[in-house]
């Protein structure tokens, strides 16, 4: 909808702005609640977490929940900087790798003519139907078989194809003009400078988007700790977390408060990257420059 003068996106408010906030303010509300569940739920005392009717906002903040967190901690075998130095490692050798990895496919499956690429795409889409529990046991007996149990290779490896991310890369790499690369081999260009310097800089969005959809995955993901993992100096912060509750505390519900301030730490890295990549994922292939 474009606006007289202005053009679509006028950098003062016009009345015609107001039933497009009309219409996106239900679904921030939506989306953002939860968002403050989370950070609330973390600073509420014991009295406040078993409240009913359950309290949305908690009314006598407390930082117990995180004093009870990190002295867990302190207690057990392994330090928690070991945990979170094992996630950013797996997660950052993930979301690289995956990126590369897919970015470099989806060039090769969208522009590139070779024999069975379209199979190979097949191959991706009909991988979107398998939820991660279906493909558990041929995973595991792909890392025994490699000899990669106990291993960050076991945390790694599993975590780099990401179906959806390929589906999705692919998508704007095939809204790439033809003419362009055609231009780019008259002057000379070879397949690498092509994809480092053509195709690239043209699906920051997709990246972008991508890279968030990896991290997400990595970032939480304790199952190759779990069944991969039996030396506790590799598992990750995610799963350690996960089991802090029933590990150091025998009582469940004390243990409730311990857990509502480790799903906020849990959840914070993805707030902030999304906050760091949020301009490039709201981009369209418009704002790229491709016409």
């Amino acid at each position: 909808m474009a606006y007289k003068g202005n053009g679509i996106n006028p950098k003062k408010f016009e009345k015609g702005q107001i039933k497009i906030l009309l219409m996106v303010l239900p679904l921030v509300i939506i989306t953002g609640l939860p968002i403050v569940f989370i950070v609330f739920h973390a600073f509420k005392p014991m009295e406040e977490l078993f409240a009913f009717p359950p309290k949305f906002i908690t009314t006598n903040p407390t930082l117990d929940n995180f004093r009870k967190l990190f002295k867990a901690s302190r207690t057990a075998g392994i330090p928690l900087s070991k945990y979170v130095f094992n996630s950013l490692l797996i997660t950052g050798a993930v979301v690289f790798s995956s990126l590369v990895f897919t970015t470099s496919a989806a060039y090769a499956l969208s522009k590139l003519k070779f024999k069975g690429r379209f199979a190979l795409m097949n191959i991706n889409q009909l991988a979107l139907m398998f939820v991660p529990v279906a493909v558990m046991i041929p995973r595991y007996l792909v890392v025994n078989v490699l000899h990669m149990t106990n291993t960050y290779w076991a945390q790694i490896l599993p975590l780099i194809p990401l179906p959806v991310a390929l589906f999705l890369v692919k998508q704007f790499v095939d809204q790439v003009p033809d003419s362009l690369i055609e231009a780019a081999y008259m002057d000379g260009a070879k397949e690498l400078q092509i994809y480092t310097k053509v195709i690239l800089p043209l699906i920051k969005p997709a990246i972008a988007t991508a890279a968030i959809l990896v991290f997400q995955q990595v970032w939480t993901n304790m199952e190759a700790s779990n069944y991969y993992v039996n030396d506790d100096g590799l598992k990750t912060l995610a799963f350690y977390m996960n089991t802090l509750t029933s590990t150091t505390t025998n009582n469940t519900v004390a243990g409730q408060g311990v857990a509502a301030a480790a799903s906020l730490i849990m959840f914070v890295p993805n707030l902030v990257l999304f906050c760091i990549l949020q301009k490039n994922v709201m981009n369209t292939m418009a704002h790229s420059g491709i016409k």
